[in-house]
């Protein structure tokens, strides 16, 4: 297939993208950039290939196996306990997750809107500016998910994320950064004091345990025979890659406008600071409207995909007319608001989720490794040894980061 019409196929892995370019990614980036400068960058390269080699595991259960991974993993094992073990420890990693996303999705669009307002006579003034919008956010996100379809909504906020996300590449070609420091920071590892908690929030706003479930799923109305594996490894690569230039390119403009300044990024307006080289007075204006796309767009996609991962490991109907899915994704939006509203500061509160995200990733990753190894499942498209020798490595390093952030908040080391 020409890469003309490989392009034009293109569609479960930008979606993919989409659901991890959200306020998390943002927020995150910028404080990384801000704090660290570029010494991180090696931290979103290891980030983009374990998105893509995990991905295209899932993908390729969802192609060939053609179930989700919720249903792989409830057929996976024979032994009850195995079983019950499996489901609750996968069921509380997505659960605890996608929680912690949807706090910080809610906050990040309420972030947006207080920030736009300021500029009207809508304005709301004080510290119930942030708490008000929540609410308002949390509602929209329940009225969407009550009624069903919002792909017209959908599109006109993928349309300003995907605006903002450009507005952050043209901005690090205009600031011209050193290309050799930038190399340096994707490739030599390196963790200056005080930067692990957001290593692992870098991890964890790029490798999205839900999106190993969405995607399973998505492909399966994509691609219907193995021969179309090429098709949707071309079209994970590409997605993920330009994922990951985007996530780059905040760190790097956020390392430009910031680093060594010792500024206290605390809303919307400071963060629009690192666009002002291409935008001008307008920067603001663009960061809140992304912020705010990109908050209330996954704050419904998240209780979503939270409902239809849970749906397939107890094996639910799945649907939005089902009650037990519709408690599901009602759960998760109801913690998230409660959550965002009992917070003070949404700039900790979202790094806080994807660092929640990046400790539980190993959980979902090992049963997905252990289900890519079955031949009753996958026949001949099982992992190979490299493709298991590179999950296990992943894991490996996840399981470690993850195990020293956690000494780390409990002060031990």
């Amino acid at each position: 297939m020409s890469i003309q019409k490989r392009l034009k196929s293109l569609g479960p892995g930008l979606l993919i993208t989409a659901a991890f370019i959200g306020p998390g990614t943002i927020t995150t980036c910028t404080l990384s950039g801000a704090g660290f400068g570029y010494a991180l960058l090696w931290g979103l390269t290891f980030s983009v290939v374990a998105t893509i080699i995990l991905q295209e595991m899932s993908a390729r259960l969802g192609i060939v196996g053609r179930l989700g991974l919720g249903e792989a993993l409830r057929q996976q094992f024979n032994n009850p306990m195995a079983k019950a073990v499996a489901i609750l420890l996968v069921l509380s990693a997505i659960v605890i997750g996608n929680a912690a996303y949807e706090t910080g999705n809610i906050l990040g669009a309420s972030m947006g809107l207080a920030e736009i307002t300021k500029m009207t006579e809508l304005h709301i003034q004080g510290f119930w500016s942030m708490k008000i919008w929540g609410v308002v956010i949390g509602l929209a996100a329940f009225l969407v998910l009550s009624f069903g379809s919002y792909k017209y909504l959908e599109r006109v906020l993928i349309f300003l994320v995907t605006i903002m996300s450009i507005s952050f590449i043209a901005t690090m070609f205009i600031i011209k950064p050193g290309f050799w420091a930038i190399l340096k920071g994707m490739f030599i590892p390196t963790l200056p004091s005080g930067s692990l908690l957001m290593l692992i929030g870098l991890v964890g706003t790029t490798v999205v345990p839900y999106n190993l479930f969405l995607h399973a799923s998505t492909v399966q109305e994509k691609w219907k025979n193995k021969e179309d594996l090429k098709d949707s490894r071309f079209d994970l690569s590409l997605s993920i890659i330009l994922g990951g230039v985007i996530s780059m390119s905040i760190v790097i403009t956020a390392a430009a406008a910031f680093f060594g300044s010792h500024t206290n990024i605390s809303g919307a307006s400071d963060l629009a600071e690192q666009l002002k080289p291409l935008l001008g007075n307008w920067a603001a204006v663009f960061m809140s409207l992304g912020l705010f796309a990109a908050g209330i767009s996954s704050a419904i996609t998240a209780p979503l995909a939270a409902a239809y991962a849970t749906s397939g490991i107890l094996g639910w109907k799945a649907g939005l007319k089902s009650k037990k899915f519709k408690a599901i994704w009602l759960a998760i939006l109801l913690i998230g608001l409660a959550f965002s509203l009992a917070g003070s500061s949404p700039i900790q509160a979202i790094v806080f989720a994807q660092i929640t995200n990046g400790i539980l990733l190993p959980v979902i990753a090992i049963y997905l490794l252990i289900i890519m190894n079955n031949r009753n499942l996958l026949k001949t498209n099982t992992n190979n040894l490299l493709q298991n020798m590179l999950g296990i490595v992943i894991v490996i390093i996840m399981i470690i980061l993850g195990g020293k952030s956690i000494l780390f908040a409990l002060r031990v080391l």
